[in-house]
């Protein structure tokens, strides 16, 4: 009763006269109005459940980027008041984390002591028809169980995917899959060139005999130089194969999809 005398005018009178009035003490009566005030809900404050929606929205958004400091500056930025703390402490809670920097495989072998076919192209890229010159090569995919490897066969000519193999090794298979499913898809005539680096699955015995056995000639550029080497063929129309690009979007790819490949490469029209 007190107490709410002084609330109503407090305006008007300072308090500790009228806590004197009264015969109450002041530190009393601010005591209480402080444990009055911690049993009012926070109107302000935002509960767990929908900051976490705000934070798992934000998440799909930038596609995994944010870690909890720059989640919370895009909180803020968004209007939304909150800790630091909180923000790192639910996002940990929740196991939200930002997507790591894909980490680095080389797939090129060339410290091998297999026989290297001779550079048959010399940087002429340009195929009068096609089914004259291929190129190939192999890249990797981070998966949710994993790496993959890719290895594609390009035509030169329309730049076209026209076989392809996933496994989940870099062995020579994976090389020889791929050029048995361009073979089976385009039927050539004998004497198509197959550019491709020195890695140990390209000069494989396995690879080189199911070249000669469908009457093709491989052809292999130099070591160390890039000028050399289908990178710069593939990037001109399949950036999206020769970076991996897949391996970001790629519809959760995993060793067990081999079949599914063709649907989850991007760009289908280029994909025959």
């Amino acid at each position: 009763m007190k107490c709410a005398f002084i609330d109503r005018n407090r305006r008007h009178w300072p308090v500790s006269m009228l806590c004197e009035v009264l015969g109450i003490s002041p530190s009393g009566y601010h005591q209480r109005q402080q444990r009055s005030g911690d049993d009012k809900p926070h109107r302000c404050r935002i509960s767990n459940d929908a900051l976490l929606a705000h934070i798992k929205a934000i998440h799909v958004q930038v596609k995994g980027e944010y870690g909890w400091p720059r989640m919370w500056k895009e909180l803020v930025a968004r209007g939304v008041r909150v800790g630091k703390e909180r923000v790192r402490k639910l996002m940990a809670q929740h196991g939200i984390r930002a997507r790591h920097k894909r980490k680095y495989i080389a797939t090129t072998n060339s410290n091998h002591n297999l026989p290297v076919a001779p550079n048959l192209l010399e940087r002429n890229f340009t195929a009068t028809a096609p089914n004259r010159v291929w190129t190939s090569d192999i890249t990797y995919c981070a998966t949710a169980e994993g790496w993959v490897y890719l290895a594609v066969i390009i035509d030169l000519f329309s730049r076209q995917v026209v076989g392809w193999s996933m496994q989940p090794h870099m062995k020579a298979e994976l090389v020889t899959d791929a050029l048995r499913m361009a073979w089976f898809r385009r039927r050539p005539e004998a004497g198509v060139i197959v550019h491709s680096d020195r890695g140990s699955q390209y000069c494989s015995g396995l690879f080189q005999d199911t070249l000669k056995a469908y009457g093709m000639r491989s052809s292999m550029s130099r070591r160390g130089d890039c000028w050399d080497t289908q990178s710069k063929i593939a990037s001109e129309r399949r950036t999206d194969l020769t970076r991996a690009g897949i391996g970001r979007t790629a519809l959760a790819l995993t060793c067990r999809s081999a079949s599914g490949v063709p649907r989850a490469l991007p760009g289908s029209p280029s994909v025959t």
